[in-house]
């Protein structure tokens, strides 16, 4: 065997190639093939000595490389398409990941996480991930009534699992059935069903007055919960609720709630569409000097550690989003194994009774 040369580290960000294992091992390119693939043509010793020296330069195959061996990336991909300041306030993203990462880290699957400042940005990262195999399947959230990522998607032939109940009517481009297989599954929690619970806990309360501070109105999640809002107010026989949507940042939830607040007629309850939101009402009920549940009770959503945080602790609509991201994960590797993977809905919503709930102040 010639003798190796001293391994040197590779300049910059550069990824070590096999030229550069060649090199430092001191055997020629095609030997070092023949190692990293595990294939016949050099003896046992040189195969220990280039993977020696692989492992001490940081040798990896690039995703292409792993592609074109049939092997799996070890990477997933999530682009969430809103402001970096909201992610970092917003819990459900941390638990999502989180639960993701239970279910990843023991398979020694990585999560490749991108902020995207628009549309065309995320879409910009799904044609890169897919020419250069970087990622074995992706996460989709947000999603919208006649998503253009999802046809993307497809012609790159990138597997997804997309987080959103499905739209009304929609056709088979847009949704895989429950009950039938697909490389596009859709995963949601129940948000009708959690709507539909807090109406009907505020209505038992003798709560009539009740308003909803909402999050982006063109998302699916969105639109089945205002759906469900609707309906269920009409048959407990409620005004129809007013409802203010927001792009479910701190300020928009303070500016919504003290607009139905200084309003006419006043609400005595608020559904919010997360904690943070929720958490804000009870600044804004300080200011304009209402107690809360004296005069107003507030209902959150998620039930994340903030809920349990706030002063009075939040009632809030139960989802156990860890447990959501590791059914995520699950289905990744599924899909990333070549398997097909069933859409439904994941759990059912429960109701976290705290201290902002009380009785309507005229039902008292």
């Amino acid at each position: 065997m010639a003798p190796a040369a001293e391994p040197q580290p590779t300049s910059g960000k550069r990824r070590p190639t096999i030229s550069d294992v060649a090199r430092a091992a001191g055997v020629a390119k095609s030997a070092v093939s023949y190692a990293l693939n595990d294939k016949p043509g050099v003896s046992q010793e040189k195969r220990s000595h280039i993977l020696a020296v692989a492992e001490q330069l940081g040798w990896q195959p690039s995703g292409a490389a792993r592609a074109l061996m049939g092997a799996r990336v070890g990477l997933m991909g999530l682009v969430l398409n809103r402001p970096a300041r909201l992610l970092g306030l917003e819990p459900f993203y941390m638990e999502l990941i989180s639960g993701m990462q239970e279910v990843l880290g023991p398979l020694d699957v990585a999560l490749a996480l991108q902020i995207a400042e628009s549309l065309p940005d995320e879409q910009a990262v799904y044609r890169s991930w897919a020419a250069k195999r970087e990622v074995d399947a992706v996460v989709v959230t947000d999603v919208k009534r006649r998503d253009p990522r999802l046809a993307l998607l497809r012609d790159l032939g990138l597997p997804a699992v997309v987080l959103s109940p499905p739209f009304d009517r929609a056709g088979p481009s847009d949704f895989g059935p429950p009950g039938h297989p697909t490389a596009m599954p859709w995963l949601w929690t129940d948000d009708a069903a959690g709507m539909r619970l807090a109406l009907r806990y505020l209505a038992a309360l003798g709560h009539r007055r009740i308003a909803r501070v909402a999050g982006t109105r063109s998302y699916a999640h969105t639109m089945a919960r205002t759906a469900a809002l609707r309906e269920e107010a009409e048959r407990l026989d409620l005004p129809e609720p007013v409802i203010c949507s927001t792009d479910y940042s701190q300020e928009q939830g303070v500016d919504a709630t003290r607009s139905l607040l200084i309003g006419e007629p006043r609400p005595t309850a608020i559904v919010y569409d997360n904690d943070v939101m929720a958490a804000s009402a009870l600044q804004v009920a300080r200011e304009l000097r209402l107690s809360v549940p004296g005069q107003l009770s507030v209902i959150s959503w998620d039930d994340s550690m903030i809920a349990r945080l706030t002063a009075p602790k939040l009632t809030s609509i139960k989802v156990d989003v860890r447990a959501y991201g590791m059914r995520v994960a699950s289905a990744l590797d599924t899909l990333a194994a070549g398997a097909l993977v069933e859409s439904g809905p994941f759990g059912l919503a429960g109701l976290e009774v705290r201290d902002s709930t009380a009785v309507a102040p005229e039902a008292g």
